[in-house]
């Protein structure tokens, strides 16, 4: 399907990867046949749905022991905010600890490295969120869709542009983009780095708006954040749940959300949609184990993870982070969502020659 030169026609169901949504999350693939677990680029039966807690073949004595739960991203950021958060509630009832282990690096692909590196029995598992998926759009990338089996998807959320609230030149996002119409290259934006959905989102605001911004990467979330709050950087894309503190603050201001719809929360922030942009590209976070994990184990993961959503404590946590009501999603619409939000993640690095 070919697109317009300024505008990605995608439907709101493929869009969703972008963000916890479809999303960008690497899924592993189904390489066993009938015993491999679900996958993103594979056609594996989908294994017999149990109950909470119920123990198959292959997975009877799951889990003996604790499972590693990986943050490819550093401390302090939105992922690793909801592997503790999300971990804290599943142990309680898997009856073993999810200790997390943040590791950072290469958006995504160092902690990507260690999942793969692990044997695939469901003793280690990985926060996946949509810049990581992104990657898979790089010219070689260091991991395929294949390589993962996916869990749930927990979380789908916008993103944002944010100012600093005293920054008097951007009252609205009318008067950011003449400020980089008028001086090119000048203002600077926050972001995770290249081949990021953040750098994706931009690039198609700046060619469909014509003008140019100096994306600055950030691997490290607090030095995002910091970079914003100190003036290094003129703005900063994010999500809203992960700077909360700050938003709540007075320290940052949104200027626009990439979404269809404006949020109750932010009444005042004009939406991409409205503004003329038809593209949305919401921040997906979800959990994978590597492919081959025992369809049982996966299956016996999603119950738990889908569980701990229905508590009070997660739904505290959900609002905080702005997430949608349609978020949670178990392995086989993970693994769909996935490959459909690559393939829209190929179709915008094509038009623009990311």
């Amino acid at each position: 399907m070919g697109l317009d030169p300024w505008t990605v026609a995608v439907s709101r169901r493929q869009l969703l990867w972008l963000t916890a949504g479809a999303g960008m999350v690497l899924l592993a693939g189904c390489r066993g046949g009938e015993s491999a677990a679900p996958s993103a680029g594979g056609a594996a039966a989908p294994a017999a749905a149990k109950p909470a807690g119920a123990r198959a073949q292959g997975a009877a004595r799951y889990p003996a022991r604790p499972i590693d739960f990986i943050v490819p991203w550093g401390a302090g950021g939105g992922a690793d905010q909801l592997a503790r958060t999300i971990g804290s509630l599943v142990e309680k009832t898997l009856g073993v600890p999810l200790p997390v282990q943040n590791v950072p690096g290469a958006t995504g692909a160092t902690g990507m490295a260690k999942l793969l590196a692990a044997p695939a029995d469901g003793y280690t598992l990985l926060i996946y969120i949509a810049d990581s998926h992104a990657v898979l759009v790089s010219e070689q990338p260091p991991w395929k869709l294949d390589d993962l089996a996916p869990i749930v998807r927990l979380m789908k959320a916008p993103s944002f542009v944010f100012v600093r609230p005293d920054d008097a030149r951007f009252p609205d996002w009318a008067a950011f983009e003449r400020a980089a119409r008028e001086r090119p290259g000048a203002l600077k934006v926050a972001t995770l780095g290249r081949n990021s959905v953040d750098e994706l989102s931009l690039t198609f605001l700046m060619r469909h708006g014509g003008y140019q911004l100096n994306l600055v990467p950030y691997a490290n979330p607090g030095e995002r954040y910091n970079s914003l709050l100190t003036g290094q950087v003129d703005g900063l894309y994010e999500q809203a749940g992960d700077v909360g503190q700050y938003v709540a603050g007075g320290q940052m201001r949104p200027l626009i959300i990439f979404n269809e719809e404006r949020l109750p929360a932010f009444p005042d922030v004009p939406t991409t949609r409205e503004l003329g942009y038809n593209i949305l590209l919401p921040q997906f976070r979800g959990v994978v184990a590597r492919a081959g994990t025992d369809p049982a184990i996966i299956r016996l993961l999603a119950e738990q993870f889908e569980a701990a959503t229905k508590t009070p404590e997660w739904a505290r946590f959900a609002d905080s982070q702005y997430i949608t009501a349609d978020s949670f999603q178990g392995p086989e619409e993970f693994a769909k969502a996935l490959r459909d939000d690559l393939e829209v993640m190929l179709q915008i690095k094509r038009q623009f020659g990311l």
